[in-house]
């Protein structure tokens, strides 16, 4: 589906209050802020997740069509946390392979008294797909081809915000491919959204937004030069099909040019964070010693990324 085709307009009931959630783009400051808030209330004061009662009369079915691990652990841990009863369809010997439709497979699953859908899949647009033909069951987009990934972006603002409080007053860099990650597609929403005025993208030409979409960031050619300063630096996992469509002979070539070293990481402020969606390829997209180094937030993203997606399962459940 084209991208600018896709609707996030269903996600809202007609009192505003959030029912699904597919994207970012629709939503308000005030939508970011309450999932936030709620997720830092489900962590204590030294981080800890807690544990949570609200869900205990639900059934979340989680439906990873594309190869997760990381982020589907952290869907099926946040439900368990929240004390709902997890389902992991098995998708490689499930009914959508003996020609059954994904809509039937869905029916029938809300037939078991299934409450919310977790669905991650290669095709963009295919959770809005669900939610407009499914009533009764809350959607959550776990990442939709190149679309979006909005929880994957509520937990890098909530990191972001524990970090560096406000974000008016933020220089935030994007390394990677900008072009087709569904995340920087998040990320720059959540930012713009939450008041961010300078969001730099850094990439090679064909991994890079158009002119027109460069209207509204900024967007650089050279790492050097686009992270100069910068407070935040969040770094892209790159795909080695993308590689290779953009021109980029080589991992090497790609390191040596958008790689994140520490000599690079010292053009930004001495208490810049370091973010990355993981997982990390170490010596293609970032340094092991940044990646491991004071300065990345890396591990604290994995953990309130479980807590971010704990507060999203009780909001759309009406519970928070």
């Amino acid at each position: 589906m084209n991208k600018d085709l896709i609707s996030n307009d269903i996600q809202l009931n007609s009192s505003g209050k959030l029912i699904h959630l597919l994207g970012l783009e629709g939503l308000f400051k005030h939508h970011l802020t309450h999932i936030l808030d709620v997720a830092e209330g489900l962590l204590d004061a030294q981080g800890n997740l807690k544990k949570s009662k609200a869900l205990d009369d639900m059934s979340i079915a989680n439906l990873f069509f594309e190869p997760s691990t990381r982020t589907r652990n952290t869907f099926e841990i946040a439900g368990k946390r929240t004390s709902a009863n997890i389902i992991n369809v098995d998708l490689a010997n499930s009914a959508t392979k003996k020609n059954e439709s994904l809509l039937d497979t869905m029916h029938t699953l809300k037939a078991m008294q299934i409450d919310m859908f977790v669905i991650r899949h290669k095709q963009s647009g295919l959770p809005h797909h669900v939610a407009e033909n499914i009533e009764g069951v809350s959607i959550l987009n776990a990442g939709d081809g190149i679309n979006a990934h909005p929880t994957q972006a509520l937990l890098d603002m909530l990191t972001i915000r524990q970090y560096k409080q406000s974000f008016e007053d933020l220089s935030i860099a994007i390394v990677g491919d900008i072009l087709h990650s569904r995340v920087a597609h998040s990320d720059i929403q959540a930012l713009k959204t939450l008041g961010a005025r300078d969001i730099r993208l850094i990439a090679p030409a064909g991994l890079q937004y158009d002119s027109k979409q460069c209207a509204a960031v900024s967007c650089f050619d050279h790492i050097e030069e686009g992270i100069k300063n910068c407070d935040v630096v969040m770094v892209l996992r790159l795909q080695k099909e993308r590689m290779l469509e953009a021109d980029i002979p080589n991992e090497q070539e790609y390191f040596d040019s958008y790689g994140l070293t520490p000599e690079r990481l010292a053009l930004a402020k001495s208490d810049a964070i370091v973010m990355h969606p993981g997982p990390i390829n170490r010596g293609v997209e970032i340094d092991s010693s940044v990646a491991n180094g004071k300065q990345s937030v890396i591990l604290q993203q994995v953990s309130n990324g479980i807590a971010v997606r704990m507060a999203v399962m009780e909001i759309l459940a009406g519970k928070s």
